[in-house]
């Protein structure tokens, strides 16, 4: 793997845990968007392994649609969960009146985590055919 990818996947493992503090703190909405970013390193780490990199979300998100969703490389629920994770993530950033429940905010770090362990296993068992 990758010295870039590693590191992603590293932050990601960072971010679940700082979510998690948020979320004990009763601090769902921004537990929910650090839930969000875990997805996204997880995202980028995949793709980078691959050769792609991009500047935006809606890049990311689409190009590990079509790279790992569509060919189910992954179990397609990832892509879905991560474009979930970006629209609550868009909500409790720039909605005042934005109501994140606890229990969306946990589910969200729920799946970061399913979603992290996958890729991790999907990477060693591609590092193990080469």
């Amino acid at each position: 793997m990758k010295e870039h990818s590693r590191k992603l996947f590293a932050k990601a493992v960072d971010t679940i845990e700082g979510a998690e503090g948020l979320l004990n703190m009763d601090k769902p909405e921004i537990a929910a968007g650090r839930a969000y970013y875990a997805m996204f390193y997880v995202a980028e780490a995949l793709l980078y392994e691959i050769d792609l990199e991009f500047s935006q979300h809606g890049q990311v998100i689409a190009a590990y649609g079509k790279n790992f969703a569509k060919t189910k490389e992954l179990d397609p629920k990832f892509h879905h969960w991560l474009r979930g994770a970006f629209d609550t993530r868009i909500l409790s950033d720039y909605d005042v009146d934005a109501d994140i429940s606890a229990q969306l905010a946990a589910s969200l770090i729920n799946q970061a985590r399913e979603f992290l362990q996958a890729a991790q296993l999907y990477q060693e068992k591609k590092g193990t055919k080469k």
